[in-house]
């Protein structure tokens, strides 16, 4: 084993590949199959840190089809991380004028600096309701990679 250190994947391997995420009825979530395949350096975060546990350990020229429940993916959904916002709270999170429909993702500014995004369930003339889930969450997942090459 040890004449072929770049020919299996690690947690910082640096590699070429195609991949797919699709919902288990088989819609694709993001596909790179028709197009170029994807550069990346795992541990960067490009990828979810599920998805890059699935490439860990396969070879070059590896082609694998992965069935993941919600658990090994986006976790399941949480209801209390369906929370209403005040209309004031929106409004500071907001460009002036900024209308919103129900569906609508909206970013909010995170205590700390950082962001977070939920997606707009009901609103009204006080209060916001948005679910702030991952979109994906509570949902199997199929993850289909070719690995191409490990630089």
């Amino acid at each position: 084993m040890s004449n072929l250190p770049h020919s299996i994947v690690t947690e910082t391997a640096y590699l070429t590949l195609h991949y797919r995420l699709a919902s288990v009825d088989g819609n694709d979530i993001v596909s790179t199959f028709a197009d170029n395949p994807a550069t990346l350096q795992l541990g960067n975060g490009q990828l979810a840190p599920f998805l890059e546990a699935c490439l860990i350990g396969l070879a070059e020229g590896a082609r694998q089809t992965f069935e993941l429940p919600p658990e090994r993916a986006f976790g399941s959904r949480n209801p209390e991380l369906v929370r209403p916002v005040s209309r004031k709270t929106l409004d500071e999170n907001s460009g002036a004028g900024e209308q919103y429909a129900v569906g609508d993702m909206v970013e909010f500014a995170a205590p700390g600096g950082g962001k977070f995004a939920g997606v707009l369930r009901e609103i009204d003339s006080d209060t916001a309701v948005f679910d702030f889930n991952h979109p994906l969450a509570g949902q199997a997942l199929t993850f289909e990679v070719e690995i191409i090459g490990i630089l």
